[in-house]
């Protein structure tokens, strides 16, 4: 795999979170399967490659892609405005929190509880959930930037929701993170644009 792969691989990351998010607003419907992806990619360490962080394969990032696609495609009839919204702060919000030595260690000392969570209930259990969505609310959302989220305000004040949205933005900070260790950078997404849709169409059809 060439580093343009891993470095989408991570981007998918951000852009999935990004479409996760956008679903839970407007519909309060999320797949477990995505879900437990993004969560999971919270308690990764030290992995060997990229897709070890999504559980080992890319299936669960496949709408990341689409939407990621959408973006480099710039077609506005396909364009996914509010995840290519959330997407570009979440990638803003991570460059602010790399200045933030003191946010950081707060994520490093409280994920290794919420992976003892993980191993007592369950990836997608409610508290897992609960804990990683107040670990973002304690951290992120003390920046001055906020990501704001726009849905169906019956969806949005629902207290399991809100969680889930706060647990997907730390996640796709997450990917943001690894995005930018792999040496991916705002430019590439303006300048190199055909590069990355070449790459890419392949992985979408897996």
């Amino acid at each position: 795999m060439n580093q343009i792969q891993e470095q989408l691989i991570a981007l998918g990351g951000v852009f999935e979170a990004a479409v996760l998010v956008d679903r839970i607003a407007k519909t309060g419907q999320s797949t477990e399967a995505a879900m437990g992806c993004m969560l999971g990619s919270l308690l990764i360490r030290d992995p060997k490659d990229t897709l070890e962080v999504f559980g080992g394969d890319d299936l669960n990032l496949r709408e990341g892609y689409r939407a990621l696609v959408s973006a480099l495609e710039r077609d506005p009839a396909s364009l996914q405005r509010e995840p290519l919204r959330y997407a570009l702060s979440m990638l803003n919000l991570e460059r602010q929190l790399g200045k933030r030595d003191d946010l950081l260690e707060v994520i490093g000392k409280r994920l290794p509880q919420i992976q003892s969570q993980v191993e007592h209930f369950g990836i997608t259990h409610e508290n897992v959930i609960a804990a990683s969505g107040a670990l973002y609310q304690d951290t992120l959302s003390t920046l001055r930037q906020r990501i704001q989220v726009q849905g169906d305000m019956r969806n949005l004040q629902q207290p399991s929701n809100a969680a889930k949205i706060r647990a997907l933005l730390l996640a796709g900070i997450r990917s943001a993170r690894l995005w930018r260790q792999l040496g991916g950078h705002r430019w590439q997404l303006v300048f190199s644009r055909r590069k990355l849709l070449k790459e890419l169409y392949p992985m979408m059809r897996g």
